[in-house]
C-alpha cells in the first residue's frame, strides 16, 4: 500500500458528533482512487463503477492529519481495480479501508473500452 496524499481534518469536515464526516472521506477517496488509475493507466476518461462495503473503523478528529493510501489489486479488459486505506499519518490507526474500488476505461462515446494496461505502474 502506498499512501500519496494527506488531508487536514478542518471544522467544515466534521459531522454533528464532531467527528470526521463520512461523506467528506468518501470524497476524498474517490477522487484519490480516480487519480491513482489515471496514473496507473496513463490515460484518462475513466468512471468510477463500483465500490465495495466500506468499513469504517475509527474516527478522526478536528487538526488530525490523515493519509490516503491505495493500490492496484487486478487489472481486467476495461477496467482497473484497487484498494484504499485511510488511516491517521501519526498513529497509523486506520480510519476507513474500502477492499474494492472498480474503475472503468471509456472511449469517446462512453462506453468500456480496453486500457491495455496489464501491470502497475512504478511510482
Amino acid at each position: 500500500m502506498r499512501f500519496f496524499s494527506r488531508k487536514l481534518i478542518k471544522p467544515q469536515d466534521l459531522n454533528a458528533h464532531g467527528t470526521l464526516f463520512g461523506g467528506s472521506v468518501l470524497s476524498w477517496v474517490d477522487e484519490e482512487a480516480a487519480i491513482y488509475v489515471l496514473c496507473q493507466l496513463g490515460k484518462g476518461n475513466i468512471v468510477t463503477k463500483y465500490m465495495s462495503e466500506i468499513n469504517f473503523v475509527n474516527s478522526a478528529k478536528l487538526g488530525e492529519v490523515i493519509e490516503i493510501g491505495m493500490e492496484t489489486v487486478k487489472f481486467g479488459t476495461t477496467s482497473i481495480t484497487v484498494k484504499c486505506v485511510v488511516r491517521n499519518k501519526f498513529s497509523k490507526e486506520t480510519i476507513i479501508s474500502i477492499d474494492k474500488i472498480v474503475f472503468v476505461h471509456l472511449d469517446e462515446f462512453g462506453k468500456p473500452t480496453p486500457h491495455h494496461i496489464t501491470e502497475p505502474a512504478n511510482e
